[in-house]
């Protein structure tokens, strides 16, 4: 999807789907935007931009969906350490 392109209403659907999806593996925004570049070449740019108003329209889930972000680093950096 090229980013100078007109951005249609199903463009923006098949996005909020894939990202529904990298969301189901645990990824992050930027594990999301990178997946997304390579698998599907959508404009990271875009990818954050539907990401965001995602967040924007689903506070509650998304709150607790980047806590439970960083518990998974945290305890992914303390495996590492021993």
């Amino acid at each position: 999807m090229a980013s100078s392109a007109p951005v249609s209403r199903s463009d923006v659907e098949m996005v909020h789907h894939l990202i529904e999806r990298c969301l189901l593996m645990m990824m992050t925004l930027e594990e999301c935007m990178d997946a997304l570049a390579k698998h599907a070449q959508i404009d990271p740019i875009f990818t954050k931009t539907v990401w965001t108003e995602l967040e924007k329209a689903n506070k509650e889930f998304f709150s607790a969906y980047n806590s439970s972000q960083k518990k998974r680093v945290f305890h992914s950096s303390q495996k590492k350490s021993f």
